[in-house]
């Protein structure tokens, strides 16, 4: 049996939350794994990898439950280098078998431990932990997410590729031969299929162009809703899958919010549902949006604009973030409305049975569609560390959810327009609007900086960083100064095409 063709939870016979050191003992000897690798992510956002070569099941043992150390200041910029050294040790239900590694090998997502053996207060992952552990304890419910990953494919034109040209910016959904990497993004799928990511489905997005000699298409792919912590883990993993084996096709690929003017960016869209025993609670009994669904959309549009700081962290990230190009500018929400900061997506709540409408051989196929509800928020993108974005949504749908005044404030932002037509400009002009830099995300972040540092979730020396970082850019009046030279935008799309 090929075990790279296998999933963990299918090679072990059992969920991945149930994984123990016995079973992963007794997998790395009976398939023969010669190596382990230890992988976490830094401040850029990006795995980093630590080789193990297994040489005996002592040694095994030892790396998987005392772990190893690792320079925390070379990872971190809140790790001072006098104090730096930490603690990796394996998460063993982020285990999964390296697609690519040429040798059997097994990996592990890490957590970050300080010189006292505790969790580090600072860390990423730990912080999602913290938001939702805080979630779980003051609502009595838990929080789901899931991503919706964009990005761009790109490749130098040839005599192929200029066979059958998508028509420009209207690329959603195409299918090849208009599309031309829709192979390459189906591989991707199975490959994060198989490490672990639940996967909705993957499709090619608006944007494509031809620009200097290359071709860009736009590429998402979607994931099912699940616990805020695996979705973060997933997210990360996927981007990784996407550049190794971009890698080995020769392609080019980019998470960045933008990589040209007029051209559609990519967002990081973030689904959101909140669950007890087993039921989403994004609906009341009716079928309508619910009273806790409207508080928990009360709590981001409160603090939507530090969640920016999160969400959107480089100059590159407010290129995207402007009017007519389905992105937000706007603090309010709607339904089934791409132009609003937060989107209710169509739900499955008309109760009658479309598939026996096309298929008139079924009758009587009903299904309990509660599950699909959802709320979506637009404004990230892939300059997000993903966890710290996903531990301040947890943040602030908890928040709304404990305000005594959730439900007005979801009364006023509500909007159920086009808001960017002529005749809405006078509600448009009602609405608070999102920063327009990192520097300006900085200053909201520091004036709400107390919500997220509350119950101890964000330690206040990642706050200090994150600020500290995003005021760094020096951007706040980069809009305007990309008016002036327009090269400067060009320059910045090529400092952070890799971003993320």
């Amino acid at each position: 049996m090929d075990i790279r063709s296998n999933t963990m939870p299918a090679l072990l016979g059992k969920p991945a939350e149930a994984f123990t050191l016995e079973d992963i003992m007794g997998f790395v000897k009976e398939n023969g794994i010669g190596m382990i690798n230890f992988m976490y992510p830094a401040a850029d956002g990006r795995l980093k990898t630590l080789n193990f070569v297994i040489t005996d099941e002592a040694y095994l043992h030892s790396i998987l439950t005392v772990g190893e150390r690792v320079d925390g200041s070379s990872l971190f910029p809140f790790v001072e280098a006098g104090n730096s050294d930490l603690y990796v040790i394996p998460r063993l239900r982020t285990a999964f078998i390296d697609p690519f590694a040429e040798l059997p090998t097994l990996s592990f997502l890490c957590s970050f431990f300080d010189k006292d053996g505790r969790r580090l207060e600072s860390s990423p992952e730990y912080t999602l932990y913290k938001a939702k552990q805080a979630f779980i304890e003051a609502t009595g419910m838990t929080y789901e997410a899931m991503g919706e990953l964009e990005y761009y494919v790109s490749a130098p034109e040839d005599e192929q590729t200029k066979m059958y040209p998508a028509v420009d910016q209207k690329g959603y959904h195409e299918s090849a031969p208009f599309a031309k990497f829709n192979a390459f993004r189906t591989h991707c799928m199975h490959y994060i299929a198989l490490i672990g990511g639940k996967i909705k489905y993957g499709h090619s997005e608006v944007g494509n162009f031809r620009l200097n000699g290359h071709i860009y298409e736009q590429n998402e792919i979607e994931f099912l809703p699940t616990d805020v912590e695996a979705a973060a883990d997933e997210l990360l993993l996927a981007k990784w899958v996407i550049r190794n084996l971009a890698y080995e096709y020769g392609l080019d690929t980019s998470f960045a919010p933008k990589i040209t003017e007029g051209k559609a960016g990519s967002g990081l869209h973030i689904h959101m549902r909140i669950m007890k025993d087993g039921k989403n609670m994004m609906l009341d009994a009716d079928g309508n949006l619910s009273e806790i669904a409207r508080r928990a959309i009360a709590g981001m549009m409160t603090l939507a604009k530090s969640i920016t700081a999160f969400g959107n962290a480089n100059p590159t990230s407010y290129f995207r973030l402007v009017p007519h190009q389905e992105a937000p500018t706007n603090i309010c929400w709607g339904d089934r409305n791409r132009s609003v900061l937060v989107r209710v997506p169509l739900g499955w709540t008309t109760k009658r049975d479309m598939f026996s409408q096309v298929n008139p051989l079924e009758k009587g196929v009903h299904l309990d569609t509660t599950g699909k509800q959802t709320v979506e928020i637009r404004s990230a993108d892939c300059s997000a560390d993903i966890y710290q974005l996903l531990s301040a949504l947890c943040v602030a749908c908890r928040y709304g959810l404990e305000m005594p005044n959730g439900l007005e404030i979801a009364e006023k932002t509500y909007v159920d327009v086009n808001i960017h037509k002529e005749e809405n400009k006078k509600r448009v002009e009602s609405l608070e609007q999102l920063p327009d830099s990192c520097a300006a995300s900085a200053d909201e972040l520091a004036r709400q900086r107390a919500v997220y540092e509350d119950k101890g979730i964000f330690a206040p020396a990642m706050i200090d960083s994150i600020i500290a970082k995003l005021r760094g850019y020096n951007d706040g009046n980069i809009r305007e100064e990309v008016k002036k030279n327009p090269d400067l935008m060009a320059e910045l799309v090529r400092r952070y095409y890799y971003c993320g």
